[in-house]
C-alpha cells in the first residue's frame, strides 16, 4: 500500500471540456509528480447510467485509491452496450478523476480538491457532438436530463473549491493549476510548482518622459475590468526633497492582465482568488492569507530605480477587517478586501521626470512592453484625450445621521470617555445617494484637479469603483524593514483670503485640543508599531506639524520604527490595523463603542489603499476623502462618502459637526452636491 494520494476531481456538465482540461492538467503535474488519471466515461453503464456509474466509481475506484490501494474496476463497452474488461488504476502521488459526477456528494469526503468546469450550453453541445459525432447525438437530451436530476439534489457546484469558465482557448489548465496552489489541502504536494512560480525575473525599462498620467491610465487600462491607479496627484505642487515631495514622488498604474494577473476578493472569512478563467475559494482570516502570498523578497529592484514597488498586489483593505485584529464582526456591503496582482505595471517618477516599465518575465512580456512604451509616448505627446466627459448626475446625499443625531452621538461618546472607557473616539457617519448617471472616472478626474493629494487613488474592481483623494499615510514598510506611520488629527478649512487663511492655519497650529487628539493617536501608533519593531527603534520624528492642501489645513505627525529581522510583515500590518487615527484610543475598546454608536458598517472608508510589493515592501494610505460607487444588487448603484472626526472630553458638538462638513466639502463641492441637512 502506498501513502494516500492527493485526489483532484474535475467535474462539470457534459461537453464543458473536462477531459481535455484533466489531461492537460495531468501533463503539467507530471513534470514533478507521479500522476494517475481516471475518466468516469469508462465506467458509466450506458447512456442511462449516470447515477449507477457514479455509484460504481465511488465504490470500486475512488474508495481504494483514497486508501492508497490499486482500484480494480469493470469498464463499459460502448459498442456492445455491455460490461467490458477488468481494468486497474494504480494509486499515485496525485490522482485526477474526471467526468460528470466525479465530485458527487458520495465522493466529496474522499477528495482533496474539486474543480467545477463551466461552459455555455450551446458550446457544450457543439463540443460534445464534435468529439463523439453521431454516436452521442441521439442521447444528448436524455443525458442532459440525468445531469439536471442529479444537480437538483447535489450541491456539488457550491461545494467546488475551484470554478473555471472554460473558454477552450488553452488557458484553463494553467489557470486551474495556479488556483490549486492556493488550496491548503493540495498546496504541500504542489510545492515544486509553487517554487517554480517564485523564481521570478523582473524586466524593466526606463523612459525619459513626463506623460499625462490620466491619459496613460485611460490608454492602458480604460477597458480593464480590474485596474488600480495609485496617483500622487499633488506631485506638481511639491518640489525638491522635502517629506511632502517624497510622499508624492511616484504614481503606479496597473491591472491584472497578462500571464501572472490575478485578483482577490475577501468577505467575512472567505477569500476568492481569480486567475484568468479560474477562481478558487478558501476559508480563513485575510491577514493569514496575505502572509502566504506577501512578505518575502521575491525580486530585486532594477538598478537606478528608487521606488519601493516592484510589482505585486494593489488594492484596498476595508475597515471591517478589524474583526481579525480585536474588533467585532460587522458584515459590510462591500468586499472586506479587494486586490489585484500586477505582473506588469507603469511607475511614474515625478521627481526625476521618468517612467519605469516593470514586467515579470513571461511569454507576453515583450508584447506588453512595446504597447506600454507606445502608450507612454502618446500620453507624453498629448495625442489622446481622456474619456472624461461630465461627471453626470449631481448626487442628492442623505446622511445616516441628522445633525441632531450626530450631536447626540457626540454626547454619548463623551459619556464613554468620562466613564473611563476611552480617551478619544473617532466618530463617523456616511453620506449616501443613488449614483444615477454619475461617471466615476470623470468624477475622479475632477476630484484630483480640485483636491490634489499625495495618496490619491482610483480603483476599479468590476462595478465597484473607489475614487480617493486621501492625504494621509497609514503605514509604510520598506523592503529593508523601515516602518513609518503619519497620522492626521486636526483640520481647518482653507480661505481664499490670504490673511484669513493664515489665521486658520495658526488657529490649528496653536489649538491645545487638536494637539491633544494628535498626540493620543501618536501614542497609540507607537504602541502598534512596537509589537514587531526592534526595541528602541520607535521614534517620533515629527510631532503636530501643519500641512496645507487645496481645501484644508491638517495637523500631521510622523512615527518611525524598524521591523525586527524575520518578523512576519502581514502580522506587523495587522497589529496596526485599522489606522488609529480612524478609531481613537485605546483602539479595541473604542472600536466596540463605535460599533454601538454608528448606524452601519464603514466598509472601505477608514480602511487602507496601497500596494504589497514582491520585494516585501508596502505603502498604504488611510481611506478618507473617498467616494465609493457600489452595485446595489438591484441593477443600480449606490454612491457613498464617509466622514468623521475625533471626539474628546472637551469637544464642542457644534464645532465637531462643522468639522465633518469641512472635511466633506472638497469632495461634495467637486460633484456640485451639498451636505445634507
Amino acid at each position: 500500500m502506498t501513502p494516500a494520494p492527493v485526489i483532484i476531481a474535475v467535474d462539470g456538465r457534459s461537453g464543458a471540456g473536462k477531459t481535455t482540461l484533466a489531461v492537460e492538467l495531468a501533463a503539467r503535474l507530471r513534470q514533478h509528480h507521479k500522476v494517475s488519471l481516471f475518466h468516469l466515461e469508462d465506467i458509466y453503464p450506458g447512456w442511462n447510467g449516470l447515477m449507477p456509474g457514479i455509484e460504481r466509481y465511488v465504490g470500486t475506484v475512488l474508495k481504494p485509491l483514497s486508501e492508497g490501494l490499486a482500484a480494480e474496476w469493470t469498464s463499459w463497452d460502448w459498442d456492445k452496450h455491455y460490461d467490458g474488461g477488468l481494468n486497474v488504476t494504480l494509486p499515485a502521488e496525485i490522482v485526477i478523476v474526471e467526468g460528470v459526477g466525479a465530485a458527487a456528494d458520495a465522493a466529496r469526503s474522499m477528495l482533496d480538491a474539486v474543480v467545477w468546469v463551466e461552459s455555455p450550453g450551446d458550446d457544450r453541445r457543439r463540443r460534445a457532438l464534435t468529439r463523439d459525432g453521431s454516436t452521442y447525438e441521439p442521447y444528448w437530451d436524455s443525458w442532459a436530463a440525468q445531469e439536471d436530476e442529479w444537480l437538483a439534489t447535489d450541491q456539488v457546484i457550491s461545494a467546488a473549491d475551484v470554478r473555471v469558465q472554460n473558454l477552450a482557448d488553452g488557458s484553463a489548465p494553467d489557470h486551474v493549476l495556479q488556483a490549486l496552489m492556493y488550496l491548503p489541502s493540495v498546496a504541500s504536494v504542489l510545492s515544486p510548482e509553487i517554487s517554480a512560480r517564485r523564481g521570478l525575473q523582473l524586466r524593466s525599462e526606463r523612459l525619459e518622459a513626463t506623460p499625462d498620467a490620466a491619459l496613460l491610465f485611460e490608454s492602458l487600462y480604460g477597458k480593464s475590468t480590474n485596474a488600480v491607479w495609485l496617483d500622487s496627484s499633488n506631485a506638481s505642487a511639491v518640489a525638491g526633497r522635502s517629506q511632502a515631495a517624497a510622499r508624492s514622488r511616484f504614481s503606479i498604474l496597473a491591472d491584472d492582465g497578462g500571464t501572472f494577473g490575478q485578483s482577490v476578493l475577501h468577505r467575512s472569512g472567505t477569500t476568492q482568488v481569480t486567475a484568468g478563467s479560474a477562481s478558487v475559494r478558501t476559508s480563513g482570516p485575510f491577514f493569514r492569507w496575505l502572509d502566504s502570498v506577501w512578505g518575502r523578497r521575491a525580486v530585486r529592484a532594477p538598478r537606478g530605480y528608487d521606488g519601493q514597488f516592484t510589482l505585486g498586489w494593489l488594492g484596498y483593505l476595508g475597515y471591517e477587517l478589524k474583526r481579525e485584529t480585536g474588533g467585532n464582526d460587522v458584515p459590510s456591503h462591500t468586499p472586506d478586501a479587494a486586490l489585484l496582482f500586477a505582473g506588469r505595471a507603469v511607475v511614474v517618477d515625478h521627481r526625476e521626470q521618468t517612467v519605469w516599465l516593470l514586467a515579470l518575465e513571461a511569454p507576453d512580456a515583450e508584447e506588453w512592453l512595446r504597447a506600454a512604451r507606445a502608450a507612454v509616448e502618446a500620453a507624453t505627446a498629448g495625442v489622446a484625450v481622456p474619456m472624461a466627459g461630465a461627471p453626470g448626475t449631481v448626487p442628492e446625499f442623505v446622511s445616516r445621521d441628522s445633525a441632531t443625531e450626530y450631536k447626540q452621538k457626540i454626547a454619548h461618546s463623551q459619556h464613554q470617555i468620562n466613564e473611563g472607557n476611552s480617551y478619544e473616539i473617532c466618530l463617523t457617519t456616511t453620506l449616501e445617494s443613488p449614483a444615477g448617471t454619475l461617471d466615476p472616472w470623470a468624477s475622479y478626474l475632477a476630484l484630483r484637479r480640485r483636491n490634489p493629494a499625495p495618496f490619491a487613488s482610483y480603483l476599479r474592481f468590476g462595478e465597484l469603483v473607489v475614487a480617493s483623494t486621501s492625504p494621509e499615510r497609514f503605514l509604510r514598510i520598506m523592503s529593508d524593514g523601515g516602518m513609518r506611520a503619519e497620522p492626521i488629527k486636526g483640520t481647518r478649512g482653507r480661505s481664499a483670503d490670504a490673511s484669513e487663511d493664515a489665521a486658520l492655519r495658526h488657529d490649528l497650529e496653536t489649538s491645545l485640543k487638536d494637539r491633544a487628539e494628535n498626540i493620543m493617536i501618536v501614542d497609540l501608533l507607537r504602541n502598534d508599531l512596537s509589537h514587531f519593531a526592534i526595541p528602541g527603534s520607535v521614534t517620533v520624528s515629527r510631532l503636530c506639524a501643519i500641512e496645507s492642501y487645496a481645501t484644508v489645513h491638517q495637523m500631521v505627525s510622523t512615527i518611525d520604527a524598524h521591523l525586527r529581522p524575520g518578523a512576519p510583515r502581514a502580522e506587523a500590518l495587522a497589529a496596526a490595523f485599522p489606522a488609529g487615527s480612524m478609531t481613537g484610543a485605546p483602539k479595541i475598546s473604542t472600536m466596540g463603542i463605535l460599533d454601538q454608536l454608528e448606524s452601519g458598517p464603514r466598509g472601505i472608508y477608514s480602511g487602507a489603499i496601497g500596494y504589497f510589493s514582491l520585494n516585501a515592501a508596502t505603502d498604504l494610505a488611510v481611506v478618507i476623502r473617498t467616494l465609493v460607487v457600489n452595485p446595489d444588487g438591484a441593477g443600480g448603484r449606490t454612491l457613498s462618502l464617509g466622514v468623521g472626526g475625533a471626539i474628546t472630553a472637551d469637544s464642542v458638538a457644534d464645532d465637531e459637526y462643522q468639522e465633518i462638513r469641512t472635511k466633506a466639502f472638497g469632495v461634495l463641492s467637486t460633484l456640485g452636491a451639498d451636505f445634507p441637512d
